[in-house]
């Protein structure tokens, strides 16, 4: 019997690197007014930010559902295996509330954990969760481990533009309009399961150096720890370069790379980028 692995596209986590893990890969729906979609599957991450930016409807998604949940605990199930399921923050979408409903038949062999992050946040969760099955862990065992792990969890965030913050409903018209004009960076981050302002620069250096703060004021990138550094749109340009002049801040540590789904993005759209780690204890 092994420990089998289920996470929802809001991980940012693509379907072929999934299946390269032996991981269940669940989507959320993405809708662009009336056409539908399978996040990351039958819309990939490039796909999406072209209809971010080119489609007159701003997007909508819904929540991967129970029954979606319960088709893939009994396939795994009948393989004999336990299973860990790491969701998107129940904070900003019904998902998580769906994976434990459908868990609800398969008491002691399905543990869910709310990763109370999103994007990458849940993808180095889960791949602590691989790890620690490597270690030889039960699923149980795992998760309770991941439960007390996740709140070291650190995501910061620049953001390139404020329009999709304004489409989203994040910020009034009129803000986006000084901002855009002022060249204003929001700095956002995960806290607590929610998505957060937690500065804005003038400018991409200012920015940039602003997040490099955020993280210095942590007690830093654990070593040990899976992170990454993800970004959206149709170039990495603003990741590069943040990467070029402060990669001294995980060093010799090697930084999965990764691109942020349509959950986060239809909100930071094009050009953002960030930072998740597991913070120093």
């Amino acid at each position: 019997m092994a420990v089998k692995f289920i996470i929802d596209s809001a991980g940012d986590m693509i379907p072929a690197e999934c299946e390269k893990l032996s991981v269940t890969h669940l989507p959320l729906t993405v809708r662009f007014g009336e056409e539908e979609y399978a996040d990351a599957v039958t819309l990939s991450h490039g796909d999406f930010y072209t209809k971010l930016t080119t489609n007159p409807n701003h997007p909508t998604t819904s929540q991967v559902t129970p029954a979606v949940f319960a088709d893939a605990y009994e396939r795994l199930a009948e393989q004999g295996h336990e299973v860990v399921v790491i969701t998107l923050s129940s904070r900003l979408s019904g998902t998580y509330q769906s994976a434990v409903i459908a868990s609800e038949d398969f008491e002691g062999r399905v543990f869910v954990v709310d990763s109370l992050s999103a994007t990458a946040g849940e993808q180095v969760l889960l791949r602590r969760g691989l790890e620690l099955a490597e270690q030889g862990l039960s699923a149980e065992a795992i998760a309770e481990t991941l439960e007390e792990e996740k709140s070291r969890i650190r995501l910061f965030a620049v953001v390139d533009t404020l329009e999709y913050l304004k489409k989203g409903g994040r910020i009034s018209a009129a803000t986006a309009v000084v901002g855009g004009m002022l060249n204003i960076k929001p700095l956002i981050a995960v806290r607590d399961g929610l998505v957060e302002s937690v500065g804005k620069a003038r400018g991409q250096k200012a920015a940039n150096n602003q997040l490099r703060q955020l993280v210095e004021k942590t007690k830093g990138i654990d070593p040990a720890m899976p992170a990454m550094v993800v970004w959206s749109g149709s170039s990495d340009e603003n990741l590069r370069r943040f990467m070029e002049d402060h990669g001294d801040l995980w060093g010799e540590k090697e930084m999965g790379i990764g691109t942020v789904g349509c959950v986060i993005g239809a909100h930071v759209g094009p050009g953002a980028f960030g930072v998740i780690y597991f913070e120093k204890e």
